[in-house]
């Protein structure tokens, strides 16, 4: 169970956020860029690599880079 300011992916949404809290069975996240948080269940909270955060920004980088040849 990742730990508060980790990021998490909620199973059940297939979005990632960062936690924010725990308690009685729920974890709140928030969106990494911000806005409204939500709560899920306990069960459906995974941990996730800043790997799989930065994935699509280094793609988008790398894709950007190869335009400007």
């Amino acid at each position: 169970m990742p730990e508060v300011g980790f990021l998490a992916r909620d199973t059940s949404r297939g979005e990632i956020g960062r936690v924010v809290d725990r308690q009685a069975g729920r974890v709140w996240l928030r969106p990494v860029g911000g806005g409204r948080e939500w709560d899920v269940r306990q069960e459906d909270v995974e941990p996730v690599s800043v790997g799989e955060i930065l994935r699509p920004f280094v793609a988008e980088a790398n894709r950007r880079s190869w335009e400007g040849r």
